[in-house]
């Protein structure tokens, strides 16, 4: 689309929406009147400031320049005033070049790397976000107190409510995937969600309830390359959440809100591209896979405790990533196995032949989980990392001796922080991160997430321990 072509599309609106993104992965924004966008504004950019975006500049080199993308804009299908809403890239005013700690320039420059190796011209990636739609939550803390609360009217615990009439039909835990209506209380919402979505212009293939009680659910998206796909991922999760809102629900893609039920996931399907030929895919290779995608597999199984910190990168993405729960905790690749953290889908098609990999989650920053996902892979390509036999067994069900010697992920976010600190060569390759950029990403996770949870009591402590 060009400069031309948005500013036609302007003339439909009363409002321009500039969105960007900052360090965690939440969409920010300021708007303008339609009338003040102008061909120069997408030459000069437009002046805002940094310092209260999280991850950004400090307050006395706060300003910042908005550069807009001509490609990105799209009309708001939720916003009663007509707006027309273009994502912006982040430049230093000074020398107006990208921001090094933008998001959107790391996955830039991750596609640019992927070209230089020479192995493929194109990646693409398919995530599956999961998420549930309550219809009600509250939750808070303060010195003396701590607790959530949420409720839907297809939770289990509903099934005995004096609701007058209570109708029955509530979700057993587990029991999400995937039964019709009126079981499934959410089957309008979800197509008024998907209507939405390809609305402001994207393609989804499929849409259903998910396994978990009290309306967890999942819309797929056709496959993009991986700078698009992360736009798009921004706006799935924007679209999700104001319909919900529309329809007197609450979205959240927290990876483990419930106790007792499976988390929210964000598998993610990637495949490697020269022109019109799938680099992964060889007719005689295991689950019809090439070497190149198998090293791939190598390099993100070799790199996976590192890796999570960027596609696992909150501490309740740790509530969802332990065994029984269809969590991919194991280092090991499959056919089909779900318990894996490396499963290849079963297709015979050429086109469709990829690797998808289990354990990010939607809390992650998708231009930084996605530019972390192709840097371990093509550093399995380059170093020829062999990831050993594939395991199509039930590895939750292995017996002892055989399931000590598969390792898992690691249990928590500090974990994965160290294992990044350790391991992060493969993601200065090519200056697609730098170090300036992962030492500011590791310190604001210690400090503004991990260090205050590691100080606060939980209410289940309480119960273990008040009477000891």
């Amino acid at each position: 689309m060009s400069v031309a072509d948005v500013l036609k599309m302007a003339e439909e609106v009363k409002m321009v929406d500039l969105r960007f993104v900052d360090l965690p992965g939440i969409w920010q924004h300021f708007t303008i009147p339609a009338h003040e966008l102008n061909a120069e504004l997408f030459d000069e950019g437009i002046g805002f400031d940094g310092s209260s975006i999280r991850g950004f500049q400090a307050i006395h080199e706060s300003d910042m320049l908005l550069m807009l993308d001509a490609g990105t804009a799209f009309i708001d299908p939720i916003l009663e005033v007509p707006t027309l809403v273009i994502i912006c890239d982040v430049y230093d005013p000074i020398t107006r070049q990208p921001y090094s700690r933008d998001p959107r320039f790391v996955a830039r420059k991750a596609e640019a790397y992927l070209k230089q190796t020479g192995i493929a011209g194109t990646s693409y990636f398919g995530p599956e976000a999961e998420f549930f739609l309550f219809n009600d939550v509250r939750y808070g803390g303060a010195m003396n107190s701590s607790y959530y609360y949420i409720d839907s009217v297809e939770g289990w615990w509903q099934s005995g409510a004096e609701l007058k009439p209570n109708l029955g039909g509530q979700i057993s835990p587990k029991r999400g995937y995937f039964p019709v209506p009126p079981t499934d209380s959410q089957q309008d919402v979800r197509s008024r969600i998907v209507l939405a979505l390809e609305a402001s212009g994207i393609p989804i293939e499929v849409h259903h309830h998910e396994v978990a009680t009290a309306g967890q659910a999942e819309i797929d998206m056709h496959f993009d390359t991986l700078l698009s796909m992360a736009d798009k991922v921004l706006k799935y999760k924007y679209i999700v959440k104001n319909v919900a809102r529309l329809n007197g629900l609450t979205a959240t893609f927290m990876p483990k809100p419930m106790f007792g039920d499976n988390g929210s996931g964000m598998h993610v399907h990637v495949s490697l591209w020269n022109e019109k030929t799938n680099v992964f895919f060889n007719e005689a290779g295991y689950a019809q896979l090439s070497e190149t995608a198998k090293y791939f597999i190598g390099g993100l199984l070799k790199h996976a405790p590192a890796l999570l910190a960027l596609a696992a990168p909150t501490t309740n993405s740790y509530r969802r990533l332990v065994p029984g729960y269809e969590a991919p905790v194991n280092l090991a690749y499959s056919q089909r196995n779900r318990s894996a953290i490396c499963r290849i889908p079963v297709t015979k098609s050429t086109k469709s032949k990829r690797v998808e990999f289990r354990a990010p989650d939607a809390s992650s920053n998708p231009y930084l989980c996605f530019s972390a996902i192709l840097m371990a892979g093509l550093d399995g390509i380059l170093n020829r990392i062999d990831p050993g036999d594939p395991a199509d067994k039930d590895l939750y069900e292995l017996p002892a001796e055989e399931a000590k010697l598969i390792k898992q992920v690691p249990d928590s976010l500090g974990a994965v922080l160290n294992a990044l600190e350790a391991d992060h060569d493969f993601l200065l390759k090519g200056d697609v991160f730098t170090t300036d950029f992962l030492e500011s990403y590791i310190s604001y996770k210690r400090q503004v997430e991990l260090d205050p949870m590691r100080l606060r009591p939980t209410p289940y402590e309480f119960t273990l321990y008040f009477d000891c």
